[in-house]
């Protein structure tokens, strides 16, 4: 009996280091999104890493958001890992993303055909993870404006796969209502488990304002997609307070399984990366697993 336990102890112990593959650098660098995959500066040795999705707005690209978004700095400070890729529908100088049923900045719906991001971005959290550099249960999602909404989109179909999201000056929750596009279709979005949510926003953006309006085929107001998320995940107790002189937070409180839906808004604010604090970003991204 000792020696069946001892055996039986050695092929568990195999068994878990098979699952988990050690981090390799270099099938990192084979990605074809290699030049677009920042690895921190300093990471735990032998440990997965969390990793960030961060997507562009549209007509822009992945490099451009990795730059203008500085989170190459917080990740080299925090030991994540960042991936900047380019939507799938060429758009003006860059890339728009495919959100079905939605036309894109350009108008006009996504082309059919057109690449599935929310299958491609799925595959390419896998295949990060199949690296052994990227720890499965640490994948969060953030993005810019159109990047915003495919963050928000990847929550309502795909939420199973992330830990946490953080749109900025684009959250939504769903398609516009045919119907009524100053509301939510609350058919469109329908998480299949609770997803943590902080967003960021500006109160003077006039390109997707926080009370609605703005593009014509996306106008409802933050505080909608902001319900819609609170029944999401369950949450109970509506709130709001000031962080600082510039900033407010206004969210829902009371959610089920340690979930969050949040949105913090700077005064004077505009359509751009600037009303997000990164620190605060991923402090907040940084407690959530799945």
């Amino acid at each position: 009996m000792p020696l069946l336990r001892l055996l039986i102890a050695l092929s568990l112990c195999f068994a878990a280091h098979v699952a988990r593959a050690e981090c390799s650098l270099g099938d990192v660098g084979a990605l074809p999104e290699r030049n677009l995959v920042h690895l921190p500066a300093t990471r735990a040795a032998a440990e997965p890493m969390p990793l960030v999705i961060l997507l562009h707005g549209s007509t822009g690209t992945g490099a451009d958001m990795l730059r203008d978004s500085h989170l190459a700095g917080t990740a080299d400070r925090h030991g994540f890992v960042v991936v900047a890729p380019d939507g799938g529908i060429a758009a003006g100088r860059g890339f728009v993303w495919n959100i079905p049923g939605v036309p894109t900045v350009t108008g006009v719906l996504p082309p059919e055909g057109a690449r599935d991001d929310v299958a491609y971005l799925s595959d390419l959290v896998d295949r990060l993870v199949a690296t052994g550099c990227v720890d499965a249960g640490r994948v969060y999602v953030t993005g810019l404006s159109g990047g915003g909404r495919m963050a928000s989109w990847l929550g309502c179909v795909a939420a199973p796969r992330f830990a946490a999201m953080a749109p900025v000056v684009g959250l939504r929750a769903g398609r516009p209502l045919a119907s009524d596009p100053a509301q939510a279709d609350a058919e469109t979005c329908r998480a299949s488990v609770p997803l943590p949510l902080l967003a960021f926003a500006g109160d003077a953006d006039t390109t997707n304002p926080i009370a609605g309006g703005g593009a014509p085929y996306w106008q409802y107001p933050q505080s909608a997609a902001l319900q819609r998320w609170a029944a999401l995940n369950g949450c109970s107790e509506p709130y709001a307070r000031n962080l600082s002189a510039t900033v407010y937070e206004q969210g829902y409180a009371r959610c089920e399984n340690g979930a969050t839906v949040a949105a913090r808004v700077t005064r004077g604010g505009q359509h751009s990366w600037s009303v997000v604090d990164n620190e605060a970003m991923w402090a907040f991204l940084s407690r959530h697993r799945r």
